[in-house]
């Protein structure tokens, strides 16, 4: 064993990415991945939300010479596009800018291009390697062979957990250590459904938009692919008259989606097949601490953090995650004790930050977005920002088009909440604005 040789487990995205940033740094770096090859093997349908790749995600990927060749699978999405029940059309910008834009990328397309950068870099991936646990204090880690179903025991210096919310590393981690480990689990869960490209790849709904229909208990969401189609997601209540627990029959989904999506229902000819085919899919935010056991093991990622998807940061998070922990590496030389801990108090505040952020924004476009009062408040954002940009960036800019820390966004987006809730009171166009005062609040 060598401090030179660092073991992952899990080659998700945040895994992949990870192994790249170590294998340039000149690490020996070995994966052991629960799945099979998704290069050479189907992975089954239902969970492969499109991801919202944006600032924070694209930086890290610059950073090892990846940004242009995943910006190829991308497609840039300049706003919202929200569908009332009667079939009008609204964009809403996500920026004041042109060139901010969050991009549609698909998971597993990212996943499989992540995978060959790690083995291009010497990088060796072993599949089909459930990890199970790990003894700290031997260094064993415990692996079941998904094919042969054997179990087995190896010997490792040093392992970082980017195995996802189910983290076996962290669940070990958390009795070694009687951490704090918390699984808040949303009430809704989420259904993937898909609208399919029309003739010769044709997008049947705007391609460079993120579309909601926001139904202020539910919504339906819409991401582009590059074939045409769009992945769509049905956010939802698990229980109660109206949820995943009542919508059990084919008649039952068709009146629900033709009353609630009309314009969607007409494009989705396999909506009945996709609804009772596809699996419901649990949402939940995670939190625990300590993320890391001396200078022995660490988690990244959703092992360490896992939050509900509506900020579309969970994978820009965990990027960042990548770079964090790469700038350690290169401050503390080579003691992973000091680096893990550092790694974990830098991180800690930003991603339980995100989590809230991520929660409250669920909202917001559930139930929010269609109200003339919340366009009112994005034009005097926008506004503000133009006048005074260099004191006010309004909270979705600061979090999706800049690298400014999560918790700084957080606590700036409360203040702003204020401010804008002052000024947009009496008022009902941004031409009302009163200056005089908005000059106060913002240098206030």
């Amino acid at each position: 064993m060598s401090q030179n040789q660092i073991t992952l487990i899990g080659a998700g995205l945040a895994g992949s990415l990870l192994s790249i940033y170590l294998a340039k740094r000149g690490f020996e770096v070995e994966i052991f991945e629960r799945r099979p090859d998704m290069r050479s093997a189907e992975i089954s349908a239902g969970r492969s939300i499109n991801l919202a790749l944006s600032v924070r995600g694209l930086h890290a990927l610059e950073k090892v010479g990846l940004k242009e060749r995943i910006m190829q699978i991308a497609i840039p999405m300049k706003g919202r596009m929200l569908h009332s029940l009667t079939g009008e059309l609204n964009l809403v910008p996500y920026g004041r800018k042109e060139s901010e834009v969050i991009n549609s990328v698909s998971r597993a397309e990212l996943n499989m291009q992540l995978m060959s950068a790690a083995e291009q870099q010497g990088v060796e991936i072993h599949f089909n390697q459930k990890c199970t646990g790990m003894d700290f204090e031997s260094g064993e880690l415990k692996l079941h062979d998904e094919v042969t179903n054997q179990d087995s025991v190896t010997q490792k210096e040093i392992v970082i957990g980017t195995d996802g919310s189910a983290s076996a590393i962290r669940n070990d981690m958390a009795r070694a250590l009687d951490g704090n480990f918390t699984k808040d689990d949303l009430e809704h869960g989420y259904k993937e459904l898909t609208l399919p490209a029309g003739r010769n790849g044709q997008f049947l709904l705007e391609k460079n938009a993120l579309h909601i229909w926001p139904r202020q208990s539910y919504m339906l969401i819409a991401l582009p692919n590059s074939d045409g189609s769009f992945t769509c997601t049905l956010f939802f209540p698990m229980r109660g008259d109206l949820s995943f627990e009542s919508l059990k029959t084919k008649k039952a989904v068709l009146a629900f989606f033709k009353e609630q999506f009309p314009d969607a229902f007409e494009l989705m000819p396999a909506l009945v097949e996709d609804f009772f085919t596809n699996p419901t899919g649990a949402l939940a935010t995670i939190r625990c601490q300590p993320w890391h056991l001396a200078g022995k093991a660490c988690l990244l990622g959703d092992a360490a953090h896992a939050i509900v998807p509506f900020f579309g940061q969970g994978i820009n998070c965990g990027f960042e995650d990548c770079t964090v922990l790469d700038e350690c590496i290169e401050k503390q030389s080579g003691d992973w004790q000091k680096i893990f801990q550092e790694f974990g108090t830098l991180r800690k505040i930003n991603t339980d930050a995100i989590a809230e952020l991520s929660l409250t924004n669920y909202f917001e476009m559930r139930d929010h977005v269609a109200d003339s009062k919340f366009a009112l408040k994005k034009q005097v954002e926008f506004a503000l920002e133009e006048k005074y940009p260099e004191k006010f960036i309004p909270k979705y800019s600061m979090v999706s088009f800049h690298r400014i820390p999560y918790s700084v966004a957080l606590a700036k987006g409360k203040v702003q909440e204020k401010i804008l809730a002052e000024l947009c009171a009496a008022i009902t166009s941004v031409e009302d604005l009163d200056w005089q005062r908005a000059d106060e609040l913002i240098k206030n």
